[in-house]
């Protein structure tokens, strides 16, 4: 790989298996950006522009996944690279999710699949096509009909995954993204904070006003089980988070795998909010239950939702349109912004929320 002082202008060793397939994925409709062409040239030669300031100059962070258009009708997509010998169910859970009815169901929070291409001369590569997504902790909530929300998608997700008899094992902050709905320019795939072609900070609008859409991502250590089989053990798992505590009791004791989703889902509530932010103390209960140390007392997603349907049919209005403030935005002109929008919103009766109780 790549040292980190030369990243930017020399493509590193798994930016150069994608070049290796630029002429393949143009071929199956779509295109990379310019820095993986086999004729890239970077747009900083022979000008004093930095290649840290230049579009083609940022390396994708992920060694797996990268970025391209469709080029049927331009749709920014995202191709993730998967071993099926080492994660055989991946497309099968993926393409289940992604075929009518399932697929057409508000409830279904999953990634579709696009698309699975087969590539050649490698036996066990394949590559999923799905829609570019971001991180969805960023830009930061404001009030708490956005956080209620995100809560509320995260939970009608995990619960139709569970009622589908598909357990994700890996359900942690970073498997969960968002889609572009509040963004007006692009967003740089390697650079979130930056516009596509890297000239601005790419500009956004609030959550309340443009409400995005959540998702669930990768499904390589998701298992799905017979509907008889109710009490499905496996041996434990490790995904991206390391502190289930029933892994660290026992990493040899076969687990049933849906308990642990829903402490990896309320360990991901805890660090996306409770551990960041103020105005959100009303999660605390339900996730401290998800988290319960002993997973036959957490309770299951059903019983999730039904609780988290219960705190939100407390709240009024005024309510859910109140501030919820992250640790990096407790300034006055944080506080003054806010209350700007959120006169505007009362004004222009946008809804505080943007999901139905159910």
């Amino acid at each position: 790989m790549a040292s980190t002082s030369a990243a930017h202008s020399h493509l590193s060793e798994y930016e150069i298996w994608w070049r290796g397939h630029y002429k393949f994925l143009t071929e199956k409709g779509y295109k990379l950006r310019s820095r993986y062409s086999p004729d890239w040239v970077p747009s900083w030669t022979n000008t004093n522009k930095a290649d840290i300031n230049c579009e083609d100059g940022i390396a994708s962070p992920h060694y797996l996944v990268l970025d391209a258009r469709r080029i049927q009708d331009g749709a920014r997509v995202s191709l993730k690279r998967i071993d099926i010998s080492r994660h055989p169910y991946e497309i099968e859970i993926g393409r289940y999710f992604s075929t009518h009815p399932l697929s057409s169901d508000p409830a279904n929070h999953c990634v579709p699949i696009y698309d699975v291409l087969t590539v050649p001369a490698e036996d066990n590569t394949v590559i999923i096509v799905m829609p570019l997504l971001r991180d969805a902790t960023d830009p930061y909530f404001d009030t708490v009909g956005e956080v209620v929300d995100c809560i509320h998608q995260l939970f009608e997700g995990l619960r139709f995954m569970h009622r589908h008899h598909v357990a994700h094992r890996d359900c942690m902050q970073l498997n969960i993204l968002m889609d572009d709905s509040m963004f007006i320019d692009a967003w740089h795939a390697s650079d979130q904070y930056m516009s596509e072609d890297y000239k601005r900070v790419a500009r956004h609008r609030a959550r309340t006003k443009s409400p995005p859409r959540y998702y669930y991502i990768d499904f390589g250590i998701s298992r799905q089980y017979e509907a008889s089989n109710t009490n499905p053990l496996e041996a434990p798992i490790f995904g991206g988070d390391k502190d289930v505590p029933e892994f660290n009791e026992d990493n040899f004791k076969p687990r049933n795998p849906f308990p642990t989703d829903v402490w990896y889902l309320g360990h991901a509530i805890q660090e996306t909010f409770l551990d960041d932010y103020t105005g959100v103390e009303f999660l605390s209960g339900l996730v401290s239950d998800m988290m319960h140390s002993d997973p036959a007392q957490r309770p299951n997603m059903d019983e999730v939702f039904s609780r988290f349907q219960v705190i939100r049919q407390g709240f009024s209005n005024w309510k859910l349109r109140s501030r919820v403030a992250h640790d990096e935005e407790r300034s006055v002109f944080d506080l003054l912004a806010h209350w700007t929008r959120r006169i505007q919103y009362v004004l222009r009766r946008i809804p505080p929320t943007h999901t139905s109780l159910s």
